[in-house]
């Protein structure tokens, strides 16, 4: 199948490029970042690097939306959060979206599906988690963090149903790109796990300005997270959402997963570190959004998304 990827950033960059390499499928990248788009044709593709190693140039098509005229099987959104909904309607005006596309998209929070929904029936939108560290250093620089075969993602469809043929295609393509795909019929409950788990090492280490090695010495960490998980599953099940993992599962993958990518800043404190806005409202407020929803009061949640925004303002302060 062909592909288009939609926002070429770190994760966008890290699933094309091995969508191409490992899998050898084409991939289009459509993007909206001057910067990144001329400094990838400037240097005939992305620069990428594995832990800091090994940087090459990998040649890639890059295209501003207005001059794409392509007709992918697949669409891969990652986009932030925050710039989604501006992202689809000039997309969509640019012609880019048929009838006959499925779409695929694993962004951190929750929110986007709903949008995306606007543009793709329910039957052809695949939802997706990465557990998957990549850094975006600079305008077509990107750097994969963690050892080869460590990738691990899962995907569900949005209707909830077994794979068709397509999304049995597209599962088929991310195992031969390396991307460690496992299929769930529970959509909901697998983004939601991703989404507690970002909740913890995402927020705590932007607020703290640490990499996950870092985080994970403090040793009461496995408690800190134990309150916001406790929290947060209570919420997911008073709106009827079962997530895939248990409580003990994501306290343990606090340990596990910020070991793996000792050296990763998460993608929170990447915008947070860059000035630009951070996606505490789709993370924790989104958790303590599903509280208020259900005569539920996520207090620690809250209270994180007013530090984070408290923390994003006093930065004009240090410049």
């Amino acid at each position: 199948m062909k592909y288009g990827m939609i926002g070429a950033g770190a994760m966008g960059y890290r699933y094309g490029v091995m969508l191409q390499e490992n899998a050898g499928v084409q991939v289009d990248f459509i993007d909206t970042w001057k910067p990144n788009v001329e400094k990838v044709r400037e240097q005939g593709g992305v620069s990428v690097a594995r832990d800091h190693h090994d940087r090459h140039i990998v040649p890639i098509n890059i295209f501003y939306p207005e001059e794409y005229h392509g007709h992918p099987d697949v669409w891969i959104i990652f986009k932030k959060q925050m710039q989604l909904e501006e992202e689809l309607k000039r997309d969509s005006e640019a012609g880019l979206f048929h009838d006959d596309q499925y779409v695929f998209s694993a962004m951190n929070g929750m929110g986007h599906f709903e949008k995306i929904n606007q543009y793709f029936a329910k039957d052809k939108i695949i939802c997706g988690t990465a557990m998957i560290a990549t850094r975006l250093d600079a305008p077509a620089n990107v750097d994969f963090m963690g050892p080869v075969n460590s990738e691990v993602m899962h995907m569900a469809r949005y209707n909830n149903q077994e794979p068709d043929e397509v999304t049995q295609g597209i599962f088929d393509d991310f195992k031969k790109a390396k991307l460690g795909p496992v299929f769930t019929t529970n959509w909901q409950g697998m983004c939601m796990s991703k989404v507690v788990f970002n909740a913890v090492c995402n927020t705590l280490c932007t607020m703290f300005e640490m990499q996950m090695g870092q985080f994970i010495e403090y040793p009461g960490v496995p408690e800190m997270a134990r309150q916001l998980f406790n929290e947060a599953f209570d919420a997911c099940e008073r709106a009827g959402i079962y997530l895939i993992e248990t409580r003990e599962e994501e306290v343990a993958s606090v340990t596990t997963i910020s070991k793996a990518y000792k050296y990763h800043y998460p993608s929170m404190y990447q915008d947070f570190s860059k000035g630009r806005p951070t996606e505490v409202d789709y993370i924790n407020g989104y958790i303590a959004k599903i509280g208020r929803e259900h005569d539920y009061i996520c207090r620690t949640h809250e209270f994180l998304v007013h530090e984070v925004h408290m923390a994003e303002l006093m930065r004009k302060y240090h410049n």
